[in-house]
């Protein structure tokens, strides 16, 4: 079906097509009673504004651009809840499909910046030239600036919780986190259990066999910091394989709290990062990088334990 332009709109409405643009940016030169009447048929013709007219026109798009990967779309409903604005979302395969959608955007510019899910791109972005902020790692890029989470905050509640209750051999579960720099996780874990007899971190490739192999050796660990819910989901799978109660015999802690935590039983003890702000602290940056003010990286504020049923008294 043909979108509706605005010579549609001003033949439908009698009037010229300088009435019409008037009307629809808000600007003066038509009476209200007009602006009405062409806003109304606007509507009726399910017309919407162009953004890359706007664009070519000398403004702003006004819109901000998110691509991710399908592994992501659970967060989706967090990180936006902080967000305000027009955003285009694109859930694609893999890196060469997101580039392309860069490609396209800057060229047919369709958005004025984006907020990167891999800071690996950022260096990509900055040769396509399209503005952007990274979420949750470091971009390393001049001009790109992250927006972060204190992992190290986290890690330390988390650890300080589990110490409280008795637990002195604590592993992590290294995993792809999102929104998340893996190296700050590392040097978050290892600050945390400094001082514990038997800490240990598992990577790569993470699986539902390490965790068995984790979970069989001896002396055996009380309680695991897994990266992701998925994780932390496969390690309760695993304990329940080998005969351990979770939280009798083992606590787990997941780095992330998506609504799987609270649907798997026991519920999973999380540590909640502030994904909302996040979001919203991404869009503001991105906003001061388009003003062609100097924006430093920022970071959000610290995560929060919440504690469920997957923790309990270490019991060895």
């Amino acid at each position: 079906m043909k979108r509706p332009t605005i010579t549609d709109i001003a033949r439908e409405a009698g009037v010229s097509k300088g009435a019409v643009s008037y009307a629809l940016n808000g600007r003066p030169g038509v009476s209200e009673a007009t602006r009405q009447r062409i806003t109304e048929i606007a509507r009726e013709l399910g017309w919407a504004p162009s953004s890359t007219a706007r664009a070519l026109s000398g403004g702003r798009t006004g819109a901000t651009g998110l691509v991710l990967d399908r592994t992501l779309e659970v967060f989706v409903p967090a990180l936006l809840d902080g967000f305000e604005g027009e955003l285009l979302l694109r859930v694609v395969p893999g890196r060469d499909a997101a580039v392309a959608i860069y490609r396209r955007w800057r060229a047919e510019r369709k958005v004025d910046g984006v907020l990167l899910t891999e800071p690996g791109y950022a260096a990509e972005l900055v040769r396509i030239g399209l503005p952007a902020v990274v979420l949750g790692g470091p971009g390393g890029v001049p001009g790109v600036p992250s927006v972060l989470v204190d992992d190290v905050t986290g890690a330390l509640e988390a650890l300080e919780y589990l110490a409280a209750l008795g637990h002195r051999r604590v592993v992590r579960i290294a995993g792809a986190a999102v929104f998340a720099d893996p190296a700050a996780r590392k040097r978050a874990f290892t600050t945390a259990t400094t001082g514990l007899p038997h800490p240990g971190t598992v990577h790569p490739e993470p699986s539902a066999d390490a965790i068995r192999r984790v979970l069989a050796a001896r002396p055996r660990p009380t309680a695991l910091l897994c990266d992701t819910d998925d994780l932390a989901v496969a390690a309760l799978a695993a304990a329940r394989e080998l005969g351990l109660a979770v939280p009798r015999d083992l606590s787990v802690v997941s780095w992330d709290d998506t609504p799987l935590c609270r649907l798997v039983r026991p519920a999973l003890t999380a540590i909640r990062r502030p994904l909302a702000e996040l979001g919203a602290l991404a869009a503001s940056v991105l906003h001061d990088v388009l003003a062609g003010e100097r924006a430093d990286d920022v970071c959000a504020s610290r995560p929060r334990l919440i504690t469920r049923g997957s923790t309990g008294p270490a019991n060895s």
